[in-house]
């Protein structure tokens, strides 16, 4: 059984909303780093990181994540 892998927006809807990655560490209380690695899907963020990002971008949680029919 294969291991299904998704892949998260967040870089996308930063570009999108023309908010740095700064500001979105500083605003989630992590580094910049952690930022980094969630928009080059190197790592993923938390279900509650995920909600409190959807808030600070003003965006759905389904806008942060790849669709797959």
């Amino acid at each position: 059984m294969e291991k299904k892998v998704y892949k998260n927006r967040i870089r996308v809807v930063l570009a999108e909303k023309m908010i740095t990655n700064t500001y979105l560490a500083e605003q989630l209380g992590v580094s910049k780093m952690t930022i980094s690695r969630w928009c080059t899907n190197a790592t993923q963020p938390s279900a509650p990181q995920l909600i409190e990002i959807s808030k600070i971008l003003n965006c759905d949680l389904k806008d942060l994540y790849e669709h797959y029919d």
